[in-house]
């Protein structure tokens, strides 16, 4: 029995412990129009000392190119908001530095044709080849600008789980192309039910999932009842960061306003009836079992509106600005930053 239990001990990984800096992170939507410096002191008030910038690349319905305006591009071609725009995001980084923020890159695309990013697929060869080449295009853009800005994490993408699957060498090649022109940490952000499948985790600094993980179906859950749902979810992510023996960092977290917001917290519903105390309970309960854990590098909040009116609660959702889940954040956010003093 003694000599089993050895064995079996040994052949147990051993626990991963993160020794960085937690991310206090907000998703910061790209706005229409230019920003001034006071959109991002606004941020301060939660007590984030990260951001989050996610320009947009697109795939039209009828292509296989992605579509994306490139450094130099001529005015008729600016077709995306302006911060979705080189300009753009280079604005945004420099008031992010002269407020004291650090940053993610996080790129992302978005399928013009009703597809989930996760499921988004292609044909043949010559339209792989057409879609590929683009999509490094894209993020070598945004790579270049990271490393010319210092960016401390770069994504080199969200959410794409049928392509790491059908196109296995892609992203190893992209990573190491991207390690070419960019020496900050890197990751990736994979949903939170599909997040082991990944297998290029070696060759990244951070375990990137966007962590819709479910904690209840119940209308609205007491708060036991949300800290019950993230046992099974904390055992895996123990197990997965003892075996990658890599940090595991929430590239995107968040909840709606409203009722069942916990059962599937990645759905973008906004019909159902408001529920701010929801919001910030579920907020409260991540907080309180994940955030101290020792393999947790933190993560980012989904999603802060740089350009909402700042007296009045967003119409949206998601975001928690002027609701009552902005103070749990701004609490916790406050206990992070005392933690490290």
């Amino acid at each position: 029995m003694l000599l089993a239990a050895y064995f079996l001990n040994r052949s147990r990984p051993e626990p991963f412990v993160y020794k960085g800096e937690k991310h206090t992170g907000v998703s910061f939507v790209a706005p229409r129009n230019p920003l001034e410096q006071s959109s991002f002191e606004n941020v301060k008030r939660v007590n984030a000392e990260w951001v989050s910038f996610m320009p947009y690349g697109f795939v039209g319905s009828e292509d296989t190119e992605l579509h994306f305006v490139r450094e130099g591009a001529e005015d008729s071609e600016r077709h995306q908001w302006w911060g979705e725009r080189p300009d753009g995001v280079k604005k945004c980084l420099e008031l992010a530095r002269k407020s004291g923020f650090k940053v993610m890159m996080k790129p992302h695309i978005w399928v013009q044709r009703g597809t989930y990013t996760g499921d988004f697929t292609l044909e043949t060869e010559e339209e792989w080849n057409a879609f590929e080449r683009t999509f490094a295009e894209y993020i070598l853009q945004y790579a270049r600008i990271a490393e010319v800005f210092h960016v401390e994490v770069f994504c080199i993408a969200t959410e794409m789980e049928s392509m790491v699957r059908e196109r296995p060498d892609f992203f190893p090649a992209l990573i190491r192309a991207v390690k070419k022109v960019y020496k900050g940490k890197l990751t990736y952000a994979e949903n939170w039910d599909c997040f082991e499948e990944v297998p290029f985790w070696n060759q990244l600094d951070f375990v990137g999932i966007d962590g819709y993980f479910p904690l209840s179906d119940e209308k609205h859950p007491d708060y036991e009842e949300l800290k019950k749902g993230w046992r099974k979810h904390l055992k895996q992510m123990d197990r997965f960061a003892a075996e990658v023996q890599k940090p595991i960092l929430f590239t995107e977290y968040g909840y709606r306003s409203c009722d069942f917001s916990t059962e599937k917290p990645w759905e973008t519903d906004y019909s159902l009836p408001d529920n701010e105390a929801l919001q910030a309970s579920a907020y409260r309960s991540l907080y309180e079992e994940v955030w101290q854990k020792p393999w947790f590098a933190g993560g980012y909040l989904w999603k802060w509106f740089p350009d909402k009116p700042q007296d009045r609660p967003s119409r949206d959702k998601f975001c928690p600005q002027h609701k009552q889940a902005e103070k749990v954040i701004t609490e916790y956010y406050a206990k992070n930053a005392s933690e490290l003093e």
